[in-house]
């Protein structure tokens, strides 16, 4: 990857649409764009100023017209990547797209990579590495709340969080090393008792932007649902219930699903992975238990389980068992089939009639309820998994640093400033103010193509 290369690529998604874009970017962007490009009042894209547009036709080498639409042009250092950059803007169409983005490609550009123009605009300073990933976020949102925190990510929001916890362990690292050049007791007590406090207090907002995490991490991959109870308890009829579709398969033959069945579902704004399971049973099928055993194993790693009661009957004792080991704290019961009459009043529970769909509106509002998402403040930026990993190893560091100021601090200066230098280099890695390809290669990949 050559960053002075330019580079084209289709930036709209594939399929038919009103609006087809393909983006170019680099030093060559505003030639090529006038190569193709022909508008209509004569002027070439190479001669008109910043931010200015222009209709025209795109045509190919011999001059027969391809397509007709608009050319943006937006000229260093304040395009999206900093660089030059031209997009033609024409009918949407796979067939016509390909074809426009072929005649940029013969007229001088080369193929973007995944996330390449968004690389650039690390690399040009147009954003750092927070903000790549916020915008990563916001593309791939399935809520609104996912999206209006990956908004804020890509404003900035985590990024003056993290640069003002850099700067202050960077002030603690700069504090203490001058005391490395004054003789041993010739500085005042309170020196290193001020050093210590500084970093104290940066703990504070390192451990506050640590306990973001988990909601970070519900935004991005959803809540883990798992939805359990005996054979035609009517699991499956409530998944395609909260769905509104019918997705799984409902049979009065029990032991229908043998498998489980994951659809994603957007529940007050949050996104759920509702997972249908194999009903709960003793059998001697051994495709049947592979399907009990992994129903299991979904309760176990769920944030939140319904389980499903046919209130219909007695409760069995397979049921209370079960019902009995459940977390009250990320569980919700379902009475299900009061249609046909309720036997099961020991149980406190959700009552409904799925096929009639009464109660539904009772349940989702015990969800939401349980998801503690009624009185949740809203959505902001939160840290992902790869900042997590970083945090940890910054404050194993910074703690190990924090340890050398407690007895000899004067003789173990130099070893504490050892350890705050790696708690910086890790913090560095977060926003990208130190980095290597690897890491971009890790985080840009993850992008489309146009982005």
């Amino acid at each position: 990857m050559l960053i002075d290369e330019t580079i084209a690529a289709i930036a709209t998604p594939a399929g038919e649409g009103g609006v087809g874009i393909i983006r170019i970017s680099g030093e060559m962007a505003l030639e090529i764009g006038s190569t193709v490009f022909q508008s209509a009042d004569g002027v070439r894209l190479l001669d008109r100023g910043a931010n200015a547009f222009a209709y025209g036709s795109i045509r190919d080498k011999e001059g027969v017209q391809i397509d007709v639409g608009l050319a943006l042009v937006m000229r260093a250092p304040k395009s999206f990547t900093g660089e030059d950059t031209v997009e033609l803007q024409g009918h949407g169409g796979t067939v016509v797209l390909r074809r426009v983005l072929r005649r940029v490609l013969e007229a001088g550009a080369r193929m973007a990579e995944p996330g390449e123009f968004s690389r650039r605009a690390f690399l040009n300073g147009r954003m750092d590495l927070t903000q790549a990933e916020g915008l990563f976020d916001l593309i791939r949102a399935r809520s609104d709340r996912a999206a209006q925190a990956g908004l804020e990510q890509l404003e900035g929001v985590l990024s003056r969080s993290f640069n003002g916890l850099y700067d202050a362990f960077l002030e603690v690292t700069a504090n203490l090393e001058t005391t490395l050049d004054f003789v041993e007791d010739e500085l005042p007590d309170d020196v290193f008792s001020g050093i210590a406090q500084k970093l104290d207090h940066s703990f504070m907002e390192l451990d506050r932007l640590l306990e973001t995490w988990n909601e970070g991490r519900l935004l991005r991959e959803g809540v883990r649902v798992a939805i359990l109870g005996r054979p035609n308890a009517g699991k499956s009829t409530l998944l395609n219930a909260l769905l509104g579709y019918e997705r799984a398969i409902v049979s009065e033959i029990e032991g229908t699903t043998r498998d489980t069945i994951e659809e994603q579902w957007v529940l007050n704004g949050i996104p759920l992975r509702l997972t249908d399971t194999a009903g709960l049973r003793v059998t001697d099928c051994r495709v049947e238990a592979e399907g009990i055993r992994r129903a299991e194993a979904h309760g176990e790693v769920a944030e939140l389980i319904i389980y499903v009661l046919d209130a219909s009957k007695r409760l069995a004792s397979e049921d209370q068992r079960r019902l009995e080991e459940l977390p009250a704290d990320r569980s919700v019961v379902v009475l299900n089939k009061i249609d046909l009459g309720q036997k099961v009043d020991e149980i406190e529970g959700i009552a409904v009639s799925l096929l009639s769909a009464h109660g539904l509106v009772d349940l989702k509002a015990a969800l939401i309820e349980k998801l503690d998402a009624g009185e949740q403040s809203p959505a902001h930026a939160v840290i992902s998994e790869r900042h997590r990993a970083l945090l940890i190893k910054a404050r194993y560091e910074a703690k190990q640093a924090r340890a050398y100021l407690i007895e000899n601090i004067e003789q173990q200066s130099a070893l504490a400033c050892d350890h705050l230098r790696s708690a910086l280099e890790h913090l560095g890695y977060v926003t990208g103010r130190t980095y290597h390809d690897e890491l971009l290669d890790n985080i840009f990949s993850r992008f489309c193509i146009g982005k």
